[in-house]
């Protein structure tokens, strides 16, 4: 459904092949419906944002105040930067007029006359892409004044960020967006539907998610709802890399493909001579679970039932009853050629680099946690550390204005309640018989006062 015309022979991003194949037909029913009524179309769809929360994207489009007399604005989070994340890009690049007939879709939805797409700095290609699909948009006057003389104005901006992962956080977009640095805000009262652009009501929405309410137009959202299993509607995107045969972008209904069907059926399981150790479901940001679990899940009734990793059904509800999250939809496999403590540095390195430094636990811990496992990939740590590891990340965890604390510190608790032992086994004992690493004694003491 939304990367239909990813890869399809014969097609390319321009207006022409977009309203041959039945581009804006959409926008023409949208309009000549009321702006409420799409609202509870997208409600009924059950339609979730596929940006990483996951919320109800109904459900925020009424946050906005029903007494509101200010401007109201539209953006468009098109910051992919989540690591293990690669399908908006596909949209951007080959599909542009799918977001945008999706975009003035809600923009009348919602009384937006003016909306933005926030585009990462590393996709130059799409900006340029984007810039062009939107003045074939205001030529044929999809966009513009008076759209299809409908009375209805918007118009669409594209807005290059400068490549910093806390930009897709929605406040700290916004805050860019504005020209300042990108410091998230606090909620409340900060609530972006209320006080966002300009201090103006704001709705933020992810690539995928503003795609899906086209279909949303055309199906019906009743229609819609029957896609995918109870409260996880539609088809989402999943993109699989690490160590499959066949890693790609997968778009499959929400919660009807497990999590054996995708990695062996889809990505053609692991490499030979390989045996999977681990799965990251929803971006480098999300809990890692192992391969060999099996989880207690509460049914609707109350009773329990035992869940075998390998059964998993990849929704927003089914992920987070087994301690993890759908995310953004980046899988990320992990088989037994990765040393664990490797993959902990790696994700502990990026946090740090792209901490925005506002809040001092996330500013200072994420730099301590790196540091920390980059004495255990160079053999230079010892068991204590994995402790002190563990205590420094928990101190993040709910203690920052944004979820970035949260992004950085749930891999660590995660990859440490559930690795312990092979981290361990990568320190070495007699480290700490020697004279004292002066940095690791001084986050030691540190702690141990604080």
């Amino acid at each position: 459904m939304i990367f239909k015309n990813v890869d399809r022979v014969g097609w390319d991003p321009s207006i022409g092949t977009y309203l041959n194949d039945g581009g804006y037909e959409q926008l023409k029913t949208a309009l000549g419906m009321e702006p409420k009524t799409i609202t509870e179309e997208v409600k009924k769809s059950g339609l979730r944002g596929r940006g990483g929360a996951g919320f109800p994207t109904g459900v925020k489009w009424t946050f906005i105040p029903p007494n509101n007399t200010k401007p109201v604005y539209l953006i468009c989070n098109a910051d992919e930067s989540e690591p293990g994340t690669f399908k908006d890009r596909y949209i951007l690049h080959q599909d542009p007029h799918q977001l945008i007939e999706g975009m003035v879709i809600s923009c009348f939805a919602v009384g937006a006359k003016v909306a933005y797409i926030y585009i990462r700095e590393e996709f130059p290609e799409a900006a340029i892409i984007l810039e062009k699909a939107i003045a074939e948009a205001k030529e044929k006057n999809f966009v513009g004044e008076n759209v299809l003389g409908s009375g209805f104005d918007v118009e669409i901006y594209v807005h290059r960020g400068a490549a910093a992962y806390i930009c897709g956080e929605e406040t700290g977009l916004i805050e860019s967006l504005e020209g300042k640095r990108a410091y998230p805000r606090i909620k409340p009262p900060y609530f972006p539907a209320a006080l966002g652009l300009y201090m103006c009501p704001t709705i933020v929405n992810n690539v995928e998610s503003l795609c899906h309410v086209k279909h949303i137009i055309q199906m019906g959202g009743e229609g819609y709802a029957n896609l995918g299993v109870a409260r996880n509607t539609g088809t989402r995107i999943l993109c699989v890399s690490g160590d499959v045969k066949n890693p790609g972008y997968f778009e499959v209904e929400v919660g009807k493909v497990t999590m054996r069907e995708l990695i062996f059926d889809m990505c053609g399981g692991p490499k030979d001579g390989r045996e999977l150790k681990a799965v990251i479901p929803g971006g480098s940001s999300s809990k890692i679970l192992r391969c060999d679990e099996t989880y207690k899940i509460k049914n609707p009734d109350g009773t329990e039932r035992d869940l075998n990793f390998w059964d998993i059904p990849m929704d927003f509800d089914s992920l987070a009853a087994c301690g993890s999250m759908a995310g953004s939809g980046g899988v990320i496999v992990i088989d037994d050629s990765r040393k664990i403590s490797w993959v902990l540095n790696n994700i502990n390195a990026f946090y740090a680099h792209e901490s925005c430094g506002q809040c001092t636990p996330c500013r200072e811990g994420s730099t301590w946690m790196r540091k920390i496992s980059d004495r255990l990939v160079a053999g230079e740590a010892t068991p204590e550390d994995i402790d002190t590891l563990e205590s420094v990340a928990y101190q993040i965890d709910g203690r920052t204005i944004c979820a970035f604390g949260e992004a950085s510190s749930w891999p660590v608790e995660a990859i440490i309640a559930k690795f312990r032992d092979e981290l361990i086994a990568d320190t070495n004992p007699k480290n700490a018989e020697g004279p004292a690493n002066a940095e690791a004694e001084a986050q030691r003491q540190f702690l141990e006062h604080a």
